[in-house]
């Protein structure tokens, strides 16, 4: 028997440098497990694991190697896939495969990590980023990413689920990104080529349950499951509960392997609220102090969703936090959502869009910070007006959102452009993190639909439930015979979803806008800040702002927003709107450009009443700079 070897997780078949690998798993309901190997030549071996203390079976097997196909037979009786399978190249229900991820040769050594400050955030689809729909295909897109400005690149879920398309919520493999996408070598192509460009890549992570379809967990152990909570979607993970320490095992262990052999720099971490743990060292601050740890002297991020705006995620462990940077913020997006298109309904229903709430949002973050929230019937949010600005995640657009419109429609389809316009330009020079959802920044025409490729009783079940869910909505529920929405199963779904780049070079205008923004926010001293109490705001007609961003020894810039009809501010009893030590205000960027698809922007002239345009912003900046 070859040498023992320290294995980079307690858990699944590992490669040893010196030939075979070594096999461990955890299965406490069985009295015998085996690995059993498919060879060269097509016939299968088996190799009985020892069985250790607390449930566990491990061994060393000698006819593995990179690329071979194996299970674990269970009680001499039914095999399955490895629960830290690194690959599953037929699918969930298939074999699992032996992956070396010490073969890939990185060209990252230098590469220092990334952080939320300064950070400018794009969500993508793997699937649907491109037509090609791989890693691949996506790594030639990354260029056009970093010249935009996008410094981290968020990907939905990719552990791997069963049929030809899904967001990857359903995932049932942790370990094993998606064979829908490319080899696990591919990943890392796509993060090394991103580092090269100057872009961190973070991970969307799902530790709140699993898909109900190829999950064979149950099959090792009924402890993975909890006993006493279910998440909306299925049965919660047993975190808590007895015989627990396994389970958070393999979670923590996942968290590590996507740092260590993917060198990602981080995750999101889906619905936190549906993460049920009682323990004293909550999951996801173990699972936070875990990727930390494999990251060793590189920066990470950690952001989770949690729809309860709990910022004990976000403090720190030494406050009694669990250590997160930062948090999507629903309220800047729904407010921002009504003020938009006018629509309130559903959950957007505690949201007016008015000037004063997108002056809070910019100022504060979150705008229900423990307030009543009726749409709930109970107070939402947490007391968050101590938080860094940078620890808030603002957007338009998101991969849920898109798709809750029934249609999957863009937000350039629900509201008039030059609205829009000025509202990017509220996002992109907020003092909050922005996050922009692929095909934003060149106003793509495909839907984003929400697809899942599942069969038999569980797509008319999924499609029954996601048309449920639109029961909140009386707009979209009003269409009788005539539906607008996508069938989940529907491969014409999933494939009208998929961007088409070439919409970059057509719609220049919509490009030019989030490049400009987003190089003022990079390289103005200014709004590159993101003080704390770094700005303060006003309302200064019906639907109409102001945002002053303090600078050094007045060195100030303005913000103004008028999603309304024309205004003249005459009279001007506003101090926001005076002039700075530096002298008075001028012109610096206006949304109404017609390199934006603008229509022009009337004269300004700090010494006169100010003419503020339909549907526009402008930014001023004191006169005498240089």
């Amino acid at each position: 028997m070859s040498a023992s070897h320290e294995r980079r997780l307690p858990i699944g078949v590992e490669l040893r440098p010196d030939g075979g690998a070594d096999a461990r798993v955890w299965a406490p309901r069985c009295h015998s497990v085996a690995l059993v190997v498919e060879s060269s030549d097509g016939n299968w071996s088996e190799t009985r694991l020892d069985a250790q203390a607390d449930g566990y079976f491990s061994g060393f097997v000698a006819e593995v190697s990179a690329g071979s196909r194996y299970w674990f037979r269970l009680n001499d009786a039914d095999s399955y896939p490895d629960p830290a399978s690194r690959y599953q190249p037929e699918g969930p229900h298939g074999p699992s495969e032996a992956i070396d991820p010490s073969a890939f040769v990185w060209n990252d050594d230098d590469w220092p990590g990334v952080g939320l400050r300064g950070a400018v955030i794009y969500e993508l689809h793997v699937g649907t980023f491109t037509a090609a729909g791989t890693w691949d295909a996506a790594r030639h897109e990354l260029p056009a990413l970093r010249d935009l400005g996008v410094t981290v690149i968020e990907v939905m879920p990719i552990g791997d689920f069963p049929g030809q398309f899904g967001w990857g919520y359903d995932g049932v493999n942790l370990f094993a990104p998606s064979r829908l996408y490319g080899t696990p070598d591919d990943v890392r192509r796509f993060v090394d080529d991103a580092h090269r460009l100057g872009m961190g890549v973070i991970l969307d992570l799902v530790y709140n349950h699993l898909g109900p379809d190829g999950n064979y967990l149950a099959a090792f152990s009924d402890d993975y499951r909890s006993k006493g909570e279910a998440t909306e979607w299925g049965d919660a993970f047993n975190f808590d509960r007895e015989n627990n320490g396994p389970v958070r095992e393999l979670f923590v262990s996942n968290a590590r392997y996507w740092i260590d052999e993917f060198h990602l720099d981080g995750c999101r971490l889906d619905a936190t609220q549906q993460i049920f743990d009682d323990s004293e060292w909550h999951l996801i601050a173990e699972v936070t102090a875990a990727i930390r740890q494999a990251a060793g002297s590189r920066r990470t991020i950690v952001i989770a969703e949690n729809e309860r705006q709990n910022v004990r995620l976000v403090e720190s462990p030494s406050a009694g936090g669990y250590g997160l940077d930062g948090l999507w913020n629903d309220d800047f997006h729904h407010s921002a959502i009504v003020a938009l298109t006018g629509r309130n309904e559903a959950y957007y229903s505690q949201h007016r869009g008015t000037p004063q709430e997108l002056i809070s949002a910019a100022k504060r973050g979150f705008l229900y910070q423990g307030q009543y929230y009726a749409w709930q019937g109970q107070a939402r949010g947490t007391p968050a007006l101590g938080l860094s600005p940078e620890t808030v995640i603002n957007y338009l657009q998101n991969h849920d959102q898109v798709a809750n419109s029934a249609r999957g429609s863009r937000i350039h389809d629900l509201t008039d452009a030059s609205k829009l316009r000025a509202l990017t330009a509220l996002l992109l020079l907020s003092p909050g993190t922005p996050m922009l959802f692929q095909g934003q920044e060149f106003g793509a025409s495909s839907p984003f639909w929400y697809f899942a490729d599942h069969g038999g009783d569980l797509a008319g079940l999924v499609s029954a439930g996601r048309a449920d869910s639109f029961r909140q909505f009386p707009s979209v529920m009003d269409f009788g015979e005539t539906s607008p929405m996508a069938t989940p199963d529907d491969p014409s779904t999933f494939t009208r979803s998929k961007l088409d780049h070439a919409e970059r070079e057509r719609n220049t205008e919509i490009v030019a806008l989030h490049r400009d923004l987003l190089r003022l926010r990079r390289d103005d001293p200014v709004f590159r800040l993101q003080a704390m109490r770094g700005i303060d705001g006003a309302v200064i007609g019906d639907e109409a702002l102001v945002l002053r961003y303090f600078g050094a020894d007045g060195d100030d810039r303005l913000l103004l927003i008028n999603l309304g009809r024309d205004v003249v501010l005459l009279p001007m009893p506003e101090p926001l709107l005076a002039p700075s030590r530096r002298g008075p205000w001028r012109l610096l960027w206006s949304s109404e450009e017609p390199r934006y698809g603008g229509n022009g922007t009337p004269p300004f002239s700090p010494n006169s009443s100010w003419r503020l345009a339909a549907h526009s912003a402008i930014v001023l900046l004191p006169g005498n700079r240089d």
